[in-house]
């Protein structure tokens, strides 16, 4: 079974199509490492273990199957934001810890169609707010690289999941920072795509281009493969469109890379604690060993934190009203507030937020005339203690909300450019830190092929599944 664990999941979808190995034994080999794993971390609350064993005795293996995205019967966790039928699906909540949709959210439908076998439910903070994943449903989830540090969030336990290797794949989702963040904290790649790429419910704002759906994995080969999976036009999400001729795993064999990318430690917003700094200029560094042009240079990020609170706080407002009028006193204070904010916001206040962000996606396109990438670090700071709510200052900087941290990732979601963070090194500590790579819009392929680069010169990838470091 352990054997099993070690290999990615590109390498056990050739043993299922040579029928070297079932979908049983991917079950029953992600259900012992659950069993061995979750009581230290905590990634996977929910889980369905015999209903994934149903699944696979109805599952067809014909040759006429064997198609772009097709998972083969491949174990994956699902975060805890996206209705599961029959599962139980609590939002991090306590308004719906007995919950059981009927129906499950579009991206879920479609990875089970391709081939996906549902493990679980992973842990997220309530409504997905904060990103350090908590609840008072299920508790805290700890970093399986050392378990007294947060796992951050809001696809906190789904990024714990791979990296403990409870799954080989999950579903997370990214409005300023949910998947990005927790995939820098536990040395495991993720991507947040292009709005559209992804098929995803949202039933109150189907047009917001702020949320997306988007895939975890251990390494950017597997990640591809999972994107093949979930990247298709979806008549009910009126953003998405047809996905490209060539499949993401296709594209990584195709030796193609950037010519010139830019670096920035903070996007002029923001500051970097200096060893994560440090790790990520070594990693970006190693670009220039294939004789890519690497620069200091960033385009212009003036107001991002600013327009990211109103159209952020007018999101809470819109979906989560019935929930504040219904059960303010059951909500945490940090959604209280954010809720309020919303509903006391102009439409003076959302217009000017809005040419904000205009003028921030014109200057990341006229930055990306000259270079083919941007490139950061995905988190200000490693994996803090997991009894910390969030992060309140760096030196003499303090920030003025509780996502105010991660406005190195929430300034690129203004954008809508495809971002992924990728494994760039450790602290002294032994502590995660991540690269996030930014590509023009719409251009995953591109971005994954660097990211696969990256990881090639770093090999980081390597070290996974971890088993649980305890303190």
């Amino acid at each position: 079974m352990h054997e099993l664990l070690k290999k990615s999941a590109i390498e056990l979808l050739a043993l299922l199509d040579n029928r070297e190995i079932s979908p049983v034994d991917l079950v029953e080999a992600s259900a012992q490492r659950i069993e061995e794993v979750e009581p230290q971390i905590n990634a996977m609350p929910t889980t369905c273990i015999e209903q994934a064993l149903d699944k696979t005795k109805t599952m067809s293996f014909s040759n006429s199957e064997q198609k772009r995205g097709w998972l083969g019967g491949l174990p994956i966790s699902i975060k805890d934001l996206m209705e599961t039928k029959g599962i139980r699906t609590t939002f991090g909540s306590v308004i719906y810890k007995d919950y059981v949709p009927s129906c499950s959210d579009i991206c879920v439908k479609v990875l089970e169609h391709n081939g996906a076998i549902v493990m679980g439910k992973s842990n997220t903070p309530e409504f997905g707010a904060g990103a350090s994943t908590f609840n008072d449903v299920f508790g805290k989830t700890r970093n399986p690289w050392n378990t007294s540090k947060s796992v951050a969030g809001s696809s906190g336990g789904a990024c714990a999941s791979v990296a403990s290797g409870e799954v080989w794949l999950a579903t997370g989702s990214d409005l300023g920072g949910s998947l990005r963040t927790p995939a820098s904290f536990n040395s495991v790649v993720g991507l947040r795509p292009s709005p559209g790429r992804v098929p995803q419910d949202d039933k109150l704002q189907p047009f917001n281009t702020l949320h997306v759906n988007g895939p975890i994995a251990r390494n950017t080969q597997d990640l591809a493969l999972f994107l093949d999976a979930m990247a298709i036009y979806h008549p009910s999400d009126p953003l998405t469109y047809e996905r490209n001729e060539i499949s993401y795993v296709d594209f990584l064999q195709i030796e193609q890379k950037p010519k010139q990318i830019a670096y920035s430690s903070d996007l002029g917003i923001t500051v970097t604690d200096p060893e994560v700094d440090a790790i990520c200029r070594r990693a970006v560094e190693m670009f220039s060993d294939l004789d890519i042009v690497v620069e200091e240079n960033c385009s212009d990020f003036t107001g991002a934190i600013e327009s990211f609170n109103v159209l952020r706080s007018f999101l809470f407002a819109t979906n989560l009203v019935n929930e504040y009028e219904k059960h303010r006193d059951r909500l945490k204070p940090e959604i209280v507030w954010n809720i309020e904010q919303g509903l006391n916001l102009s439409a003076e206040d959302i217009g000017k937020a809005e040419k904000t962000r205009a003028k921030i996606y014109r200057s990341i396109c006229k930055l990306f005339e000259k270079y083919d990438l941007l490139v950061c670090p995905c988190a200000i700071v490693p994996p803090f203690d997991v009894d910390m709510r969030y992060v309140e200052s760096i030196g003499d900087k303090k920030f003025e909300t509780y996502y105010e941290w991660i406005a190195i990732t929430f300034a690129i979601t203004l954008t809508g450019c495809p971002a992924l963070s990728v494994p760039a090194g450790f602290t002294a500590d032994g502590l995660p830190v991540g690269l996030q790579i930014i590509a023009p819009p719409r251009k995953e392929a591109e971005l994954l092929g660097a990211g696969y680069l990256l990881e090639k010169m770093t090999e980081i990838h390597k070290k996974l599944p971890i088993d649980p470091v305890l303190p």
